[in-house]
């Protein structure tokens, strides 16, 4: 026979269920603005009806319903838009980074403009064409020798603040390394308390919305790759577990992927760059800790395109050939300087300055240290600079108005040179800026193209995950009018019990 009390405990049950979710969208409604949150929900599941099943089982018309219960509290959450988000992620912090890298070689190379190099040289060979007109004249003399140290000067310049930029990168790798490191040994802490939590039988929801952060955060540096191990125990099947992390590789099966997060194990990496100004390149990083110690990484060996850390690697430099963005700008300067000088010197030598000295023989730019002029070391000579009737403006001695050298050395301007790819030295220059130019209105239109895109998964997640106050409102109404309707159908027990004790029994009375 079945319980009189039954209906007592039915409605509770359904009591402190429906309180238990509206705790739940109080929850969510306290969240709403908390950064990766992802809302929860209640799953309610009838509990064993009555009677059980056997031999000594009543024989009633059919099973009768006991109530209902909180099976569990889970995240609402989708895997397959947290992974497209992930990958949308990783490749835009790879075309941001290259993108804001080739912004500031454009900011420092400045062209066109009234005050770059492109407008320097310019400069300078109009006061040589002054020159062959008036080649006895000391302060046209003078024009060149400053309009030559402005343009070195100009060279001097983009070439400093290429270095410095290329240091700055150097810098971020490194922060951005201990970055990394963090948020691994943060993830695997994580997965050591959510395995303590799960075997018990609860899912630790704001765990795993700290955790899933922390690898959104992961996938802008590098591509990885996300595998869950459950935990045992008393776990629910919709129990997440513990999170493996790999980075994907160029590399072939089975050594596409190298793990770096493992349980409660992470890896920690260790880059091989240069400490103080030295600008070696970047040729690998060395993992070590479990689960993949002693592993490396080279730049090769990371996917093309991928990540942020391989663009800061892109823009500051890889490889024995010291290829990248900044280092073959700074390569290309480099003989651009070298081939201007030596064409521009080669005529200069030539030619004869201002009687009696007959000065010739004499290289207008030079490298002040010795050795070979680049970008960053062409100077004007310093005895011309001091001074400039040493300047060779004639093809002839003791010939004070003889202005047909400068006419020469005006005429380097339009001179291919073997060493540039038979360009001249501003047309070399401008192939130069081209290349950048184009170079970046790539990685910006890509920049551009993969935050939308990114955006838009963001939303389509959002969607899914994140706490809309009208929703949670009318939950809040739902849950509260089935928790009323509980309470009264203990009243409504009540009575019925009242009833049978105190008027049952009483005929006559």
């Amino acid at each position: 026979m079945r319980s009189t009390f039954m209906g007592l405990e039915t409605s509770k049950r359904g009591m402190f269920t429906q309180q238990t979710a509206l705790y739940t969208v109080g929850h969510n409604i306290s969240n709403a603005n908390t950064l990766g949150y992802s809302r929860q929900r209640v799953n309610m599941q009838p509990t064993l009806p009555y009677p059980g099943i056997g031999l000594n089982a009543p024989k009633v018309p059919g099973f009768i319903g006991t109530g209902v219960e909180a099976h569990s509290i889970q995240r609402i959450r989708d895997q397959f838009i947290d992974r497209q988000y992930r990958q949308e992620t990783n490749e835009l912090g790879y075309w941001e980074t290259k993108s804001k890298a080739i912004t500031q070689m454009e900011d420092i190379m400045a062209e066109p403009s009234d005050y770059g190099l492109n407008e320097s040289l310019d400069l300078f060979w109009k006061s040589l064409e002054e020159l062959s007109t008036s080649p006895e004249n000391a302060g046209t003399r003078r024009v060149v020798t400053e309009r030559g140290v402005t343009a070195a000067e100009s060279f001097n310049y983009i070439y400093k603040q290429l270095v410095e930029v290329q240091g700055n990168l150097k810098n971020e790798i490194d922060v951005t390394t201990k970055n990394v490191n963090s948020i691994l040994k943060q993830i695997a802490a994580l997965n050591e308390n959510i395995a303590k939590v799960e075997p018990n039988g609860y899912l630790p929801n704001d765990l795993y919305d700290a955790r899933d952060t922390l690898v959104d955060e992961l996938s802008q540096y590098f591509p990885i790759k996300i595998e869950y191990a459950k935990n045992g125990g008393n776990s629910l099947a919709i129990a997440e577990g513990n999170m493996t992390i790999s980075i994907r590789t160029g590399k072939p099966v089975p050594n596409d992927t190298i793990k770096i997060v493992e349980g409660k194990e992470a890896s920690q990496f260790e880059h091989n760059l240069p400490v103080g100004d030295t600008k070696d390149p970047f040729q690998g990083f060395t993992i070590i800790g479990v689960p993949a110690n002693g592993a490396t990484i080279n730049h090769t060996e990371l996917l093309p395109n991928q990540g942020k850390m391989l663009s800061l690697i892109n823009s500051y430099g890889y490889g024995a050939n010291k290829e990248g963005v900044y280092p073959e700008m700074l390569a290309q300067l480099d003989k651009m300087a070298q081939e201007f000088a030596n064409a521009f010197n080669a005529v200069h030598r030539a030619g004869y300055g201002l009687p009696p000295d007959n000065e010739t023989g004499l290289d207008f730019f030079v490298n002040p240290n010795g050795g070979a002029i680049t970008a960053g070391n062409i100077a004007v000579n310093k005895v011309i600079k001091d001074d400039p009737s040493k300047l060779s403006a004639s093809t002839e001695p003791d010939q004070e108005g003889n202005g047909k050298n400068a006419v020469l050395l005006a005429a380097v301007k339009t001179t291919s040179i073997l060493g540039l790819g038979n360009a001249t030295v501003q047309s070399f220059y401008q192939s130069l800026i081209g290349k950048l130019g184009v170079d970046g209105e790539q990685a910006n239109r890509l920049a551009e193209t993969t935050a939308v895109k990114q955006l838009t998964i963001a939303n389509n997640r959002a969607s899914v995950s994140s706490v809309s106050l009208d929703e949670e409102m009318t939950n809040m109404i739902i849950f509260q009018q089935a928790y009323n309707a509980s309470a009264r159908m203990i009243t409504v027990v009540d009575e019925t019990l009242d009833k049978i004790i105190n008027g049952m029994g009483r005929v006559g009375l």
